[in-house]
């Protein structure tokens, strides 16, 4: 199957960086995103993106250019309906993303694959609501995509073994490593991660360590590039707080239970890096 024009549905982080992805490796790119100021933003962040690693030499200056020419954005979702797939990177909310796969089985193409970069709700419900199950897929790219290697590849109980075949080949045409993996909530890397740091603020409130000095073991001790305090200010605390309540409500399992200082702080405001304190301190 021929994955060459690919429209991202979606302009925000996830959204910029995917396309970025697809750009760089000859794809053309469809962007777009229901607010017209995120589209053109999006747009320009990709291009500035692209040039500033020309201008530091990771990369061509014409192979640059020829990645921003790739990108195109479109004004309505109407548009999709010459791609040969959709990527779907909204909002992680399953409301939202239903929505959007009944309108991408509306208005995409009838051969179309449709993909989702939901980092862990149900492809099943996604798959059912497009009316087309056999093409519905999930694509879980990792913050920031452009750099991060792995990509999660999640098959619906009717995904056919082409729409399959299709994605693990685009990801690694797209020089990342796919790993397929059942869908279950969480996926598999954030269903290890997220329980994870949520011990991590157990640790925290039960006054184990200071935060740093949590942070400072995990890294020091295990290894980890970043610890899971900081990483869940960078996620952002209200999204770690509805993963983990995701996780409790769908597995039915206590030691998913968000931390009560998790849910404190997301109730102050205090959701990391975007609202400059979290964990954390951010100026």
């Amino acid at each position: 199957m021929n994955l060459k024009r690919i429209a991202v549905i979606g302009a925000g982080t996830m959204g910029r960086g995917i396309a970025q992805v697809l750009a760089q490796a000859s794809r053309e790119v469809l962007l777009y995103d229901a607010d017209p100021r995120a589209r053109e933003q999006g747009l320009a962040s990709i291009a500035a993106r692209l040039r500033q690693q020309a201008a530091k030499g990771r990369l061509e200056p014409a192979a640059s250019e020829a990645a921003i020419a790739a990108l195109q954005d479109i004004d309505q979702l109407a548009d999709i309906d010459t791609a040969d797939m959709v990527v779907e990177a909204v909002p992680e909310r399953l409301d939202l993303k239903l929505a959007v796969f009944a309108q991408l089985g509306q208005f995409a193409g009838p051969k179309a694959i449709l993909a989702s970069n939901t980092s862990g709700l149900d492809i099943d419900a996604l798959a059912a609501e497009s009316g087309r199950p056999d093409k519905v897929i999930g694509m879980h790219f990792f913050n920031p995509p452009p750099t991060m290697p792995l990509v999660e590849i999640v098959r619906a109980t009717e995904t056919s073994d082409q729409t399959f075949a299709a994605v693990m080949a685009l990801a690694q045409d797209l020089d990342k490593t796919p790993v397929a993996v059942a869908n279950s909530p969480g996926f598999a890397v954030n269903r290890i991660l997220f329980p994870m740091i949520n011990e991590a603020i157990y640790a925290l409130a039960e006054g184990v360590a200071s935060a740093e000095d949590i942070d400072r073991v995990m890294v020091l001790g295990a290894s980890h590039p970043i610890g899971p305090l900081a990483l869940a200010d960078y996620v952002g605390l209200d999204v770690t707080l509805d993963i983990l309540e995701s996780f409790a409500q769908r597995l039915d399992r206590a030691k998913y239970r968000p931390c009560p200082l998790l849910r404190e702080m997301v109730a102050q405001g205090a959701l990391g890096r975007k609202t400059g304190r979290g964990f954390f301190s951010y100026s």
